[in-house]
């Protein structure tokens, strides 16, 4: 069993910057394809970037592109994301995600095949 522990979510004018940390503890990380979501009210959660096992590879959904930044450290059992510029519309509960299936090379982007899940940070960007 792996449990995730997400932190670093706030209040944030917008144009602001957050950095969330996920932190993993009764497996090691290090083979795990690893994901971080989001999810606004009434809506489904969704990806918002993607790592694999090694952090040489990486998936941003569009609306990240360029504003937010994934990376893993397999040493400290841990991922984060840098999110800058932030908007509103960036409001949403953030979790990270861990996959064990994947090869190595794989970044994994569906929510279902994911196994373990944090709780969940809120981040929340004003006007």
């Amino acid at each position: 069993q792996v449990q995730l522990v997400e932190s670093g979510g706030g209040l944030v004018q917008a144009g602001g910057s957050l950095r969330l940390s996920c932190a993993a503890s009764g497996r090691t990380l290090s083979n795990y394809a690893m994901g971080w979501f989001r999810q606004a009210p009434g809506k489904e959660r969704e990806i918002v970037t993607a790592i694999n096992w090694s952090g040489d590879i990486t998936y941003y959904a569009e609306f990240v592109k360029g504003r937010f930044t994934m990376s893993r450290d397999n040493a400290k059992n841990s991922v984060a994301l840098q999110m800058n510029s932030l908007k509103p519309e960036d409001t949403a509960v953030y979790y990270c995600a861990a996959d064990p299936h994947h090869p190595p090379k794989a970044v994994v982007t569906t929510v279902n095949e994911y196994d373990y899940w944090g709780q969940g940070t809120q981040v929340t960007v004003s006007s």
